[in-house]
């Protein structure tokens, strides 16, 4: 079961991009760098099941819908700034159709 897709970034980077159960949308990594040296690049087993990447990501950290989670073995795990009604729980990624 994939729980990752591919994806080419805007600046010639490679990323990952898994769908967050709690935002209802998909978030990214990138993890491969492009001509952008600005942006943050992640590291990750090279897993499509059961990925790890660290460090954490944040999405929206300067608004009221922060979204901030480790995944780790597959699992996304959410930290206690999170908007959403996930916020300090741990799920398994979902297969993703993209």
């Amino acid at each position: 079961m994939k729980v990752l897709a591919e994806i080419e970034m805007s600046d010639g980077g490679k990323g990952y991009v898994f769908f967050c159960p709690g935002c209802r949308y998909y978030h990214h990594y990138q993890v491969v760098p492009g001509s952008d040296a600005s942006k943050p690049i992640w590291t990750w087993n090279g897993d499509m099941e059961k990925p790890t990447f660290t460090p954490s990501l944040l999405v929206n950290g300067s608004t009221e819908k922060r979204c901030h989670s480790f995944v780790t073995n597959g699992q996304i795990q959410y930290l206690g700034d999170c908007w959403h009604e996930l916020k300090n729980t741990t799920v398994d990624l979902k297969e993703i159709d993209w």
